[in-house]
């Protein structure tokens, strides 16, 4: 027996005295029974409401019996893909297969299916053809309606409708799912659940449909994508769990499936609470043998202190899915998680990270949010700050400090993403002294992701001049303070809005920088965000004008090795880009010049760093070892004047 661990096998049952569970999770994530996983907090949080759960973590979906190890449940299954959907958990961007998966024991790669939410569910009722079935987390949150799927390139249907489960608990799902276990609970049949905020279910009958807006049918999305843009909006405006309607989708005038308004988000007494459940902060002991689950590193020693984020950037799903009012947890919740951290075996000292989605929100944009909701047409930061927005570091620095001189804490880290014009907006620079002074440690990562206004607009973030302003600012605290710590700015490439001209452009801010990034992010179109409807209908859905996409593997290659113009890998496709781009004037021996031209053929003894520099190599190894650049002769031509 596993002590403070869920059951996971029947002998888990016997020996606390189960006969039968009241719910069976059945999840693609191995079982870590740790808050950063939504399978633990659901599980917990059941638990703590009196009903028994089990967990089938990644059963063999080839294998019907993979499903029935913990029996038949009294009440339902309920299902989740995992932290990640399914299938960026599988393939990059280019769609190759990744080689390893960090939520699985040693890190191995295939041990969940691709969909995993829909093959799930369906090896579920090939069994248990009546049992309810309940499924949640970010896959089927960010797939309760029809959906651009990247990986097939088609709008795919509800996942509501493939996988054949009853409800969606979309969201975060804390309220929802506890509602749902008492219905389920009182005897309601699953099938008359059509009443709770934050699910989705599914109809044939029209009159049980009220005070909905109308979405346009599948049929007609899966056509048109100028309706398919128009319906994501419709979406994308009712997100909000004070202003929200009730929203449903049609197929073929016979099924409907119905999106209840999101739930309402967590008081600070609630989060408190969830954060609070007798969590064994680790993943199940069973698979030690196999190295553990990798995932656990990045967030052991992490704390959470917020959900939500109004930032409101086009390319994340975090307005479907968490929504954009911040909700926070107390400083003595947040204090006494860190109290149990230090006391683990292998903390070293250091807290990786005190944040969230954003780390320095820890309240509403403004204070009308908590009662009427955000603005559904609107944005708090972009494309510039509402008058409304309050902006208030002074909650987020008590906290750190109390972090900081808890005994056994060397030091705190925020590493979960800041914004870096919220900052800015704050004319106190206390946070910005404090951030720079206890809380980085050499370099600080901040996600300007472009700087062509043009791209900007269309990530909805910040114009460059904000974030000019905010290297000169972290610079300038840091000669203040006497340490030299740098910015490492995330940077994506082929977002919709940039052409080769805008990739070019950011090329050369990077080339007055003095920087090249290591690692770029192509633009990745997972469901349910603006840039993903923008990458598939070539529309901003927010104005219905038509939008530059860069969908040809070759020129999204360009673009990337545009960022990064100075390794010599890249040198082919930088040329080309630059060619095509009509900006010949980058390639030469100028300062300002991205790249040197190619060698004539005539040389074909020179090498490429000689031809960078306008000479030739010299043939054989041992004149090879003699060779000494320009930039070596000036200097020896220097010291000659010294000695002088």
């Amino acid at each position: 027996m596993y002590e403070g661990y869920l059951p996971i096998s029947k002998q888990d049952m016997q020996e606390r005295g189960i006969k039968q569970l009241d719910f069976v999770y059945v999840c693609g994530d191995a079982y870590v029974d740790h808050p950063s996983f939504g399978h633990a907090i659901i599980a917990r949080l059941l638990e703590a409401h009196g009903y028994t759960v089990g967990i089938i973590a990644q059963p063999d979906w080839k294998d019907d019996a993979s499903i029935s190890v913990l029996g038949v449940p009294r009440l339902g299954f309920l299902v989740s893909a995992g932290n990640m959907d399914s299938m960026v958990n599988h393939y990059s961007v280019s769609k190759k297969r990744r080689a390893t998966d960090s939520y699985t024991p040693g890190g191995v790669m295939g041990k969940r299916p691709d969909y995993a939410t829909v093959v799930y569910c369906n090896l579920i009722r090939h069994t248990y053809k009546k049992t309810p079935i309940i499924i949640g987390g970010i896959e089927a949150s960010l797939r309760r309606l029809a959906h651009y799927d990247y990986w097939s390139n088609k709008v795919k249907r509800s996942i509501l409708l493939d996988s054949g489960a009853d409800l969606i608990s979309y969201g975060m799902g804390e309220h929802s799912i506890i509602e749902i276990a008492d219905a389920l609970n009182a005897g309601i049949d699953v099938h008359d659940i059509t009443f709770i905020d934050g699910t989705v279910f599914k109809t044939k009958n029209r009159d049980l449909i009220y005070d909905a807006i109308e979405l346009p049918d599948y049929d007609e999305i899966k056509e048109n994508k100028r309706s398919f843009a128009q319906s994501f909006y419709k979406q994308y405006c009712n997100t909000d769990p004070f202003s929200g309607k009730r929203l449903f989708e049609p197929y073929g005038g016979t099924t409907f499936v119905v999106q209840n308004p999101p739930a309402k988000p967590l008081t600070q007494t609630e989060m408190d609470e969830v954060y609070a459940l007798p969590y064994m902060r680790n993943y199940h002991p069973s698979y030690e043998k196999d190295g553990g689950v990798p995932a656990i590193r990045e967030i052991k020693f992490s704390l959470i202190s917020n959900r939500g984020c109004f930032g409101g950037c086009s390319f994340c799903a975090l307005t479907f899915h968490q929504g954009r009012i911040i909700q926070t947890r107390s400083h003595e919740s947040i204090i006494d998680e860190a109290k149990q951290i230090i006391q683990e075996p292998d903390f070293k000292g250091y807290i990786h990270d005190v944040g969230g989605p954003t780390a320095n929100f820890r309240a509403p944009a403004c204070k009308k949010q908590m009662t009427k909701g955000a603005c559904p047409t609107k944005q708090c930061l972009f494309p510039k700050p509402c008058k409304n927005l309050e902006v208030d570091h002074k909650d987020y620095i008590a906290l750190l400090k109390k972090l900081r001189v808890l005994p056994g804490v060397k030091k705190v880290f925020i590493r979960s993403g800041i914004r870096f014009d919220y900052l800015m907006y704050d004319k106190d620079r206390t946070f910005l002294r404090e951030l720079c002074e206890h809380h980085v440690s050499g370099q600080l990562k901040v996600a300007p992701e472009h700087i062509s206004n043009t791209v900007l607009q269309k990530l909805g973030k910040p114009s460059v001049e904000v974030y000019n302003s905010f290297v000169k600012a972290y610079k300038d605290m840091n000669k203040k303070i006497g340490k030299e710590q740098y910015l490492v700015p995330y940077l994506m490439s082929s977002h919709p809005g940039s052409t080769l001209k805008e990739a070019v452009e950011l090329a050369e801010y990077l080339r007055d920088l003095g920087y090249m990034p290591e690692q770029v992010q192509d633009f990745y179109p997972t469901p349910s965000t603006i840039s993903t409807c923008m990458y598939y209908t070539g529309l901003d859905p927010r104005t219905m004008e038509p939008v530059y996409v860069a969908t040809n593997p070759h020129e999204k290659a360009m673009q990337r090795a545009l960022i990064q113009y100075r390794n010599p890998k890249n040198y082919d496709l930088v040329h080309e880009a630059l060619i095509k781009a009509g900006r010949q004037d980058l390639i030469g021996f100028d300062s300002k010049c991205l790249i040197r031209p190619r060698r004539p053929k005539k040389d074909a003894g020179t090498s490429y760093r000689s031809s960078r520099q306008g000479k030739k190599a010299p043939a054989g190894k041992a004149a090879a070892g003699k060779m000494v650049t320009a930039k070596h002769k000036k200097k020896t031509i220097r010291n000659i004047h010294k000695k002088k």
